[in-house]
């Protein structure tokens, strides 16, 4: 089964929940999870901090909102994070933003074809080597099927950065941080001069993220949220939408909304349903008929993990053709 376009990035939420005031420990709660859905323009290069400027391609989507976040690190001698699709003209609007400086590094948090492709015209236009994830690594015989169509299969960094490989320019320091869920090859890039993380898709301020089986895995999201609970960068810079400015506790939010999640798809198949069409129906009602495949892969995310955990049984490997009945 395949996500129709390559764009695999969130599955909006129909309303936002509203934040607790005076929230003072670490217990996941649902009501940490406020979602901001401003709309910020492509195309335009904005510096949003004293070293980052901000250009998002003009890719928007339900998976991408207004499309991919794009960040230029540094003055003079710089390095981009996520370059975007193959888009000729948007190669020619980065080209435009850093002219007069020297792009050193291309950096790319995983390979989702809205964030590697231009990263090889970016290099050829200029010459830098391209660091980061690792390549894809094609998924040929999976239970839950294929989603190969979603990744960048040309993508090839000439440098992988590793878990807590620090790369150094001009003026900034970006640690790779990996966070396999979205994607198995998925990094997240911490800034140490700002004390901010570029989040990647794993973790966006204007939706939750889209685990897509067989590349994405839902029990390893969720160990990459606590991995990030763990660390204490006090702003997110994510792969689409704003920034998302209280961390620690939209990670809260997003724990427990995963958990009220997993507690709704059994309560689903306690009632009685047991294929994914219908758990998605009645887990996700209302749902736009677009947005139901999508919906149906983060289901199928949740019933790997249930089944793997002992919690259901599918008579065999979670897939979304599978019956599901209490364990």
């Amino acid at each position: 089964v395949r996500l129709g376009s390559a764009q695999t990035s969130a599955i909006p939420h129909r309303k936002s929940h509203t934040q607790r005031s005076g929230q003072m420990n670490d217990k996941p709660h649902a009501d940490d999870l406020t979602h901001d859905r401003t709309r910020l323009p492509s195309g335009v290069v904005e510096q949003v901090s004293p070293l980052i400027r901000r250009l998002i391609s003009p890719n928007p989507s339900p998976f991408t909102f207004t499309g991919t976040c794009g960040y230029i690190i540094g003055k003079g001698d710089v390095a981009f994070i996520d370059p975007g699709p193959e888009n000729d003209a948007h190669v020619e609007t980065i080209l435009s933003a850093i002219a007069g400086e020297k792009l050193t590094h291309i950096l790319v948090t995983h390979t989702h074809r809205d964030h590697s492709p231009a990263a090889r015209a970016l290099k050829h236009a200029t010459g830098a080597p391209i660091f980061g994830c690792a390549r894809h690594i094609e998924i040929a015989h999976a239970p839950s099927g294929r989603l190969d169509a979603s990744h960048d299969l040309e993508h090839i960094p000439d440098h992988e950065m590793k878990d807590g490989e620090t790369l150094t320019g001009a003026g900034f320091t970006l640690t790779a941080v990996h966070t396999p869920g979205h994607a198995s090859n998925h990094l997240c890039f911490s800034l140490a001069q700002e004390n901010a993380l570029f989040s990647g898709d794993h973790v966006m301020a204007w939706s939750t993220t889209i685990v897509a089986p067989p590349d994405g895995v839902m029990s390893d999201y969720m160990a990459s949220l606590e991995k990030l609970r763990a660390r204490r960068e006090a702003l997110y810079w994510p792969g689409h939408g704003a920034p998302v400015s209280e961390p620690q506790r939209f990670l809260r939010g997003l724990v427990a909304h995963r958990r009220l999640r997993e507690s709704a798809i059994l309560g689903a198949i306690g009632a009685g349903d047991r294929t994914v069409a219908a758990i998605v129906d009645r887990v996700y009602a209302g749902l736009d008929e677009k947005l139901k495949k999508a919906a149906a892969l983060s289901t199928l995310a949740h019933l790997e993990d249930l089944v793997a955990r002992g919690k259901i049984d599918a008579g065999g490997p979670a897939t979304l053709e599978a019956n599901y009945r209490p364990a």
